[in-house]
Order: C-alpha cells, then structure tokens, then sequence
C-alpha cells in the first residue's frame, strides 16, 4: 500500500490491544486461542504501519494487573510471548524493525527475560519502525519507577527529569493511543506520555483489527485539531474578527 500523506499520519501511534478473550469466547474456543489471533493481528498491524510511514507503534501486551487473571490463562500468555518471540524476531530483523521490551522484569522468570533480551538484541541494528511491547507494564509504575530513579541519583523531581527517566523516554510522545475491543478506557496505560494524545476507540476485537480498521482510526485522527493548549485560532493561523458594534 502507498504511504499516506505524512501531514496526517501519526508518527507515535500506541494501542491497546483488547478483546482477544471476547474473540475467542464468541467462537467457543480457549481464551488462550484468542491471544494467539491477537499476535496475528499484531504482526499486520506491524506491517500496515510501517507502510503507511509511522515511525513508532507501542503496544500494551500485558499489564501489570493482568497477574490477577487465571493462572492458566497466565502461563498460555507467557509460553505464547516466548513461542511468539522466537517466531517472529528473525522476520522483524528482515523488515528493519527495532523492538523494545518495555516494562518491569522483576518477577518474570528467568527463560522470559532471556527471550525479551534476546528479541532486542537481535533487533538493536535496525533503524526503521520502532516497536515496543509494554509487558508487565503499568503507568503509575512508570512513574514511581522513574521518580524512584531520580531520588536514587539525587535528581530533583521536576516534569523535565521526570520525563527523561520515564520508560519510553526514547520516543517522542504518543499521537494517537487506539483502543479495541469497545471499552473507553485507557487502564493504567501510558499515563504521563498519552497527555496530549488523540483518543480513538473502536468496537472491533483486536484479532480482527485490519487495515481498514487502522486506515478509520487514521482518518479520525487526520479530522482532529491538536492544540497542545493554544485556541483554534492560534493554530489555524486565522485570527477572529471583532465584532462591529
């Protein structure tokens, strides 16, 4: 597919990839069988985006809350992230995409850290689209994570270091943060960095999340003024007109 016109195309798009148990619930299978289509659909939307020119995709793959859900649904998703990991690095290393791991790794078994380090190094060469994976992630985290590190170093706390010392303080701020699977929420999800962020949300599963369903959510951010705190008139460039008397 052409790219699409960069003036319009997020450069940090993040996504929220909900609904794979939904998936599989309306087809009778496991939920663990949804997981596994949503690592399908990650792998297009992988693809879709750097075709269509953005620099950045971040995606929240387990959070830090979802430890809470049943065990066997908690071992499927690590065996399916180290499964996916050995699956899918050798093609990202092909295509030139530079994967992170983003999020805590204490408490994660020795074999997982392992693979999330081995996944990124294989990729660390490369320079096209950025793709970080927030496993075991959680935005309030991030924050007293990094607020923890400045204390550490004996940093003062101000936005400025704050920032710096985030997660994903290696890419610019998230554009537009997408959410599937019909909830409005974005659950403990980049919290400080989705502050100016355009918000999309959509009905569709994640495993059925396709090109056209990227190419709406596009063509919604694309009707959007982004205003970072200035009046429409400020950005437009065209100044209102006093009214006569």
């Amino acid at each position: 597919m052409p790219r699409t016109d960069p003036q319009l195309t997020p450069h940090h798009v993040a996504i929220v990839m909900d609904g794979n148990g939904r998936w599989a619930t309306r087809r009778f299978l496991p939920r663990v069988a949804g997981h596994k289509a949503g690592v399908d659909s990650l792998r297009r939307c992988v693809r879709s985006c750097a075709a269509r020119g953005v620099a950045v995709l971040t995606v929240f793959a387990f959070s830090s809350e979802n430890w809470n859900r049943p065990q066997d649904e908690v071992s499927g998703l690590m065996e399916l992230l180290a499964m996916a990991i050995s699956r899918e690095v050798p093609q990202l290393v092909k295509d030139g995409v530079r994967l992170r791991f983003v999020g805590e790794r204490e408490g994660l078994s020795a074999s997982v850290r392992q693979g999330l380090e081995k996944g990124e190094l294989a990729t660390s060469a490369n320079t096209g689209l950025q793709l970080n994976v927030c496993f075991n992630y959680g935005g309030r985290w991030d924050i007293a994570h990094a607020a923890r590190s400045l204390v550490a170093e004996g940093k003062p706390i101000t936005e400025a270091n704050l920032d710096a010392a985030l997660a994903l303080s290696h890419v610019p701020d998230p554009d537009l943060v997408i959410r599937t699977g019909g909830e409005q929420r974005i659950s403990n999800f980049l919290l400080w960095q989705a502050a100016y962020a355009e918000l999309y949300f959509t009905e569709t599963l994640w495993p059925d999340f396709d090109d056209a369903s990227l190419d709406q959510a596009f063509s919604a951010f694309a009707q959007r003024e982004r205003r970072f705190g200035k009046t429409s008139a400020q950005v437009t460039g065209k100044a209102m007109r006093p009214q006569a008397a």
